[in-house]
């Protein structure tokens, strides 16, 4: 089933995961990526102010997109996103963390200058099976309008 902007009102909307993270991955990443030392190298990690080797911030991103995706955005009416608001790293995305994404809908609004669409704007957290908190992201996301979609189908 197709999710359109109705589909998003605020508040809770979902909670996704949990996705084991392997040092296998962190550094595969690290090298293609993000090559500093205490995303590669247990020695330099371990002297770092992370104290032991860590996955690159864009790593946890490029998971955070693919939990999105994986989650809801694959089956949303999605035009695309302006950009991500913000994005906060909180704590060390560490070699076999488990992660949990909690997704909720911050605010929702149709678009003024297309009225077929609507901006989303979503709040996400990742947190580690601890519990702690690794990541916090805003991003809005344009998303097609029911209402839209039936009129153009019933021309």
């Amino acid at each position: 089933m197709t999710l359109y902007f109705e589909d998003f009102p605020q508040g809770h909307f979902g909670t996704y995961g949990p996705r084991r993270v392997s040092r296998e991955e962190i550094i595969a990443f690290a090298r293609e990526f993000d090559p500093q030392p205490m995303h590669l190298d247990d020695e330099a990690a371990n002297a770092s102010m992370l104290k032991g080797l860590s996955g690159s911030g864009w790593h946890l991103c490029a998971i955070v997109m693919r939990m999105m995706f994986d989650g809801f955005i694959g089956r949303t009416a999605s035009l695309g996103s302006p950009g991500v608001t913000e994005m906060r790293w909180l704590a060390p995305l560490r070699p076999g963390d488990n992660l949990t994404l909690e997704v909720d809908v911050a605010d929702e609004r149709v678009s003024q200058s297309r009225p077929s669409t609507g901006i989303v704007t979503f709040k996400c957290s990742v947190r580690n099976a601890a519990g702690q908190v690794l990541c916090q992201m805003e991003t809005p996301i344009i998303v097609q309008r029911r209402a839209a979609i039936a009129a153009n189908e019933a021309v």
